[in-house]
């Protein structure tokens, strides 16, 4: 019975290390592939924008990731639609910036509920 047992057991745990390094070698496809695309942004970026525009964006990613992101999304599409004549220079990326903003901003509004109090004061005897 043992034996059976200590079979049971090797196979078990054998299982569990395939399925681990399995797991792994998922994880590590994964992060290769999140690399090539990120090399892939870099390099369209790089071809699209002059220097001073590169500087503002990577600013911009430092305080805001996500509009930063958002411009980085929309300058890759037009450069895949060929819709860039040229490099953009840092006042072009100032205005595609401008417009990002219009188009995800977000308008608060604040209203005051203002709320009457008995005061001694506001009655007349």
């Amino acid at each position: 019975m043992a034996d059976e047992e200590l079979e049971a057991l090797r196979q078990s745990r054998m299982a569990e290390l395939r399925a681990k390094h399995g797991d792994a070698s998922n994880n590590q496809q994964g992060e290769e592939a999140k690399q090539r695309e990120t090399e892939m942004r870099n390099t369209i970026l790089a071809q699209v924008l002059d220097q001073s525009a590169r500087a503002r964006l990577s600013n911009l990613a430092l305080v805001k990731p996500e509009k930063a992101n958002a411009v980085e999304n929309y300058l890759i599409q037009m450069a895949r639609f060929g819709k860039l004549g040229g490099k953009i220079s840092e006042s072009g990326l100032i205005e595609i910036l401008e417009k990002v903003s219009q188009q995800t901003d977000k308008k608060t509004t604040v209203t005051f509920n203002r709320r009457r109090v008995l005061d001694s004061d506001d009655e007349e005897d």
